[in-house]
């Protein structure tokens, strides 16, 4: 039986119920026996600018995923310079050569493959889960990239979108709102508010 992984990479800064939900029905959708959530230390396609630190980002993942037996989180990624997808997807390759791989990414990353380093390359290594965002209506895919997808290979989950952002939760953190509790899991809030976290 071939063991199906999801991999889900971000910043999660910090990780909220908009990446967790979305997740768990894309992996009941497909049938997969395990996602590997990877906080990124050094996001190729972001600024770093203020916010939680690597270790924070990789602490909160995991408490929001320690109820869940079939999520989990790497620290692939918590490294000195940018790690890029096709880095992790070889990695992953190499770990689990019988695996089938799913790169778990937003609609709005889809659209805009084709920046990202050895995109072709992904395509050959992994299926793509995509999820649907909130308020992002993809379009039309560019012509490069949908002449370069293998329509077997690309699962569009229906996924309910959830309307929150790690940006607009920072903000309401900063001001020291306390109607988070139905966006953020609350362990992970409780660790926000312990290290006071985005202050």
């Amino acid at each position: 039986m071939v063991v199906k992984l999801g991999l889900y990479g971000g910043s999660f800064d910090p990780i909220h119920f908009g990446h967790l939900k979305p997740t768990r029905e894309a992996r009941l959708v497909l049938g997969l026996d395990r996602v590997i959530y990877l906080p990124t230390a050094h996001p190729p396609h972001k600024l770093r600018r203020d916010g939680a630190s690597a270790l924070a980002r990789f602490t909160m993942t995991e408490l929001a995923l320690l109820e869940d037996p079939q999520s989990v989180v790497s620290s692939l990624e918590l490294n000195d310079r940018v790690t890029y997808t096709i880095e992790t997807l070889q990695h992953f390759r190499r770990e689990h050569p019988e695996a089938q791989l799913f790169l778990i990414l937003g609609s709005d990353s889809l659209q805009q493959l084709d920046t990202w380093r050895e995109w072709r390359s992904i395509l050959a290594l992994a299926n793509l889960a995509v999820l649907e965002r909130p308020n992002h209506n993809p379009g039309e895919l560019p012509a490069e990239i949908d002449r370069a997808l293998d329509p077997s290979r690309v699962h569009h989950i229906k996924n309910v979108p959830i309307n929150c952002s790690s940006t607009e939760i920072r903000r309401r953190l900063a001001a020291r709102s306390k109607d988070l509790d139905q966006l953020v899991p609350p362990l992970v809030l409780n660790y926000i508010h312990k290290y006071d976290l985005y202050r």
